[in-house]
């Protein structure tokens, strides 16, 4: 069993955009080894506390990984422990694939055997390995969803201790693909990751999360486990959406019905 230690301490995160409060006064510390989601309706906040969190965003704000100030780390070392995946990845260069999953081992020391292996290991676990030798440009959006996600994976690959930040992983995929994803991650999770993930399935969330935290107009609406969070109350409130929850009939979590 790992212990869940703090992997993302957040003090006090706001975010204006001229007049607008996109966050407002956010408290988080995320563990290892958590599936932890950020459920919300459009433009709740969502990516933008992800961007900040990972320092996309820069700010002003306490940020620590591992306990450790984000402006302490060696850029390098915190590249191989903090892998960021987007919304959009802009790459137009006509690429193979394994060359575009290749660019994961630029902050890692490996001989080029060694990242030939991890990258075709990485491949597999994401469903990509048969599209190779394909030119990136040519692949659907949700092949090249997949790719990223396996080029992030390969540079977070030499470390146990590691934060995987993900923003809409499922959005380009069909369901098969959208369940293999989160599998994918949830087992980095069962064996010490933290993983923050944006999700705008309610019933993907409860599925493959410990932890939701649900967000509206930049505040915080609900923080806790499915069963917790997901309930007709908060998304009638949050979404202005009525609804049924009822057990899974294997599972224990909860499965939402459009009322």
């Amino acid at each position: 069993m790992h212990s869940k230690s703090v992997a993302i301490s957040a003090k006090n995160i706001s975010y204006r955009i001229n007049n607008k409060i996109i966050l407002d006064d956010i408290n988080l510390d995320l563990h290892c080894g958590e599936v932890t989601t950020l459920l919300g309706p459009n433009g709740a906040g969502k990516s933008t506390l992800l961007k900040m969190l990972c320092n996309e965003i820069e700010s002003n704000h306490e940020i620590l990984y591992f306990n450790k100030r984000k402006e302490d780390w060696n850029k390098t070392l915190l590249a191989q422990q903090l892998g960021i995946l987007p919304q959009q990845s802009s790459l137009s260069f006509s690429f193979n694939v394994d060359e575009v999953v290749e660019l994961g081992g630029l902050p890692l020391d490996l001989p080029n055997k060694a990242l030939k292996q991890t990258t075709q290991s990485m491949m597999k676990k994401t469903g990509i390995f048969h599209l190779t030798e394909r030119l990136y440009p040519s692949l659907s959006g949700g092949e090249k969803q997949r790719v990223h996600l396996a080029r992030v994976l390969t540079q977070v690959s030499q470390h146990q201790q590691k934060i995987i930040m993900l923003d809409e992983p499922t959005s380009a995929l069909d369901l098969s693909h959208q369940h293999n994803t989160l599998r994918l991650v949830r087992e980095l999770a069962n064996e010490g990751a933290a993983v923050v993930v944006v999700l705008h399935d309610l019933n993907l969330a409860a599925q493959y999360s410990d932890r939701v935290i649900v967000l509206k107009d930049g505040k915080l609406q609900a923080d806790g486990a499915p069963w917790e969070t997901i309930t007709t109350g908060m998304i009638e409130n949050v979404y202005g959406h009525k609804t049924l929850i009822q057990a899974h009939p294997m599972y224990d979590f909860p499965v939402v019905y459009a009322a």
